[in-house]
């Protein structure tokens, strides 16, 4: 179905229940109107990092279903799919079979070659300087090969993922048949996972390179559209790459809502806010929290550094179980600019607290994504953290049935839910409509909705120090409680 302006639920298939089943049968026994998409996160066969080092898209990992189990979703959910367009498993067929017959192989141009990547005398000290690096050595991994010769290929991130060389045509022809596959399986939205990585080459940075990145997200957005589906770029970095992307005119996410709001909860202070929302493309996706971290790079120039040192410093100080070593190498941590928390214990589990942000969410340029653990209001699951030693596990509980029927039931979860449910069915928050804030005064924000027809106008009055609101639609006051 086409994407629809309506709230996109982002979840793994076994984490709302056991599988893709009894995710369509808590969404539709529990969530009602106030979800109208689904991000599934990966749920293909993969080797590594919750899904993203996927070693098939053809398959549907069998813990969780099959493809009817998620064309089920997409006849009543517009549907969005992972696609990591920088990297695949090497425990993929792919790269066995690179492995096993070295220069005869198919498949030899679909991974980037190290060796054969950098001239004579290369790479020096410098260039690896240079390079936009997620891990502290050269992005790089020895292949022995079945004949005893060894070479280095590129590897951005986890050992599991073995980069793609984007500028042949067998990966082309790769990207194309996946695309095609997905779109065919209910896919209407696809989000190209760490696409900024994708792009490498000599004296840059090997990180969003111009003008050649443009060329690839061109070249996928046209085999997208040949299937009926869309892409929704993914990359954490400074908003002015997200306004360039928005420029190109394709969707864009709006990862810096989420310190932008945790900064004006914790400082009771919204000019901040009111500048962000009056800047922020409307044909984006907001976030409050995702399965990664809460990020830090994302707000840089939109609060200052001693503004985003101290939303950090509140975050650890206020924050539910919140501690900084979650957040490093201790705990696998991959991102440095990131802090691993649920957004709910980000705010000390408070719920007029949470309730805000979620209505400031709601009303903000673009249409909304609860992650959720956040839909569900949940605090930090210290016991997978601690069980997996993984950092990012403190947001990533597994709700069975049982538990998901009892936090439906929790008065901040069902206020979320009415919410949403508002904004989804309010013809104010059409996407082609007009959206104003003013600062009423240092505590209190102003936000106003108006559909293109000027015939629908929803405000939100919203203080942030003594945490009260007021919504109304066309004037007639809205009640969540």
């Amino acid at each position: 179905m086409p994407i629809e302006n309506k709230t996109m639920l982002i979840t793994y298939s076994d984490s709302l229940g056991n599988n893709l089943k009894d995710l369509y049968d808590n969404l539709d026994k529990h969530f009602g109107d106030a979800v109208g998409g689904v991000h599934l996160l990966p749920f293909f066969p993969s080797t590594g990092d919750r899904g993203f080092a996927p070693v098939d898209y053809d398959e549907v990992d069998q813990a969780f279903g099959n493809w009817e189990d998620v064309k089920r979703l997409g006849e009543r959910y517009y549907l969005m799919f992972d696609f990591m367009i920088n990297h695949i498993s090497r425990q993929s067929k792919y790269y066995k079979d690179y492995q096993e017959k070295h220069e005869e192989s198919a498949y030899k141009d679909l991974f980037l070659n190290w060796d054969k990547f950098w001239p004579e005398n290369r790479p020096t000290q410098a260039d690896e300087d240079l390079i936009y690096k997620r891990k502290d050595r050269a992005p790089k991994q020895e292949i022995t090969f079945a004949d005893g010769s060894v070479e280095n290929l590129w590897n951005t991130f986890g050992e599991e993922q073995i980069d793609l060389d984007v500028t042949k045509p067998v990966t082309m022809d790769f990207i194309r048949r996946t695309i095609e596959h997905l779109a065919s399986n209910g896919c209407d939205l696809i989000r190209l996972d760490a696409f900024a990585y994708a792009v490498k080459k000599l004296d840059t940075n090997d990180f969003f390179v111009e003008p050649d990145i443009w060329e690839l997200l061109d070249q996928v957005r046209e085999m997208a559209a040949a299937s009926g589906a869309e892409l929704l770029p993914e990359i954490h970095e400074h908003y002015s790459i997200q306004f360039k992307i928005a420029d190109h005119d394709y969707y864009v996410y709006d990862f810096a809502l989420p310190m932008v709001t945790l900064y004006t909860l914790y400082s009771t202070k919204v000019e901040r806010l009111t500048k962000w929302l009056e800047m922020s493309p409307m044909k984006q996706f907001t976030t409050l929290d995702t399965h990664d971290g809460i990020g830090v790079v994302d707000v840089k120039d939109i609060l200052t550094d001693e503004e985003i040192e101290f939303a950090s410093n509140e975050l650890y100080k206020v924050g539910a179980n919140v501690k900084r070593k979650y957040s490093t190498a201790e705990y696998n941590n991959l991102d440095i600019y990131q802090i691993n928390s649920t957004y709910y214990s980000a705010l000390g589990d408070d719920d007029a607290k949470y309730f805000l942000a979620r209505l400031i969410q709601a009303f903000a340029p673009g249409i909304p994504q609860v992650y959720y653990v956040g839909f569900l209001a949940g605090k930090n699951d210290l016991e997978l953290l601690e069980a997996t030693k993984e950092g990012r596990n403190i947001n990533r509980h597994y709700y069975s049935n049982e538990e998901i029927a009892q936090e439906v039931e929790r008065p901040i979860v069902k206020k979320m839910l009415k919410l949403f449910g508002f904004r989804n069915q309010s013809p104010a928050f059409d996407l082609e409509g007009t959206i104003h804030v003013e600062v009423v005064d240092e505590h209190t924000i102003r936000i106003t909705r108006q559909n293109k027809e000027q015939t629908v106008t929803a405000v939100a009055d919203i203080n942030v120090k003594d945490l009260s609101y007021r919504v109304t639609e066309n004037d007639q006051e809205i009640q969540f409680d």
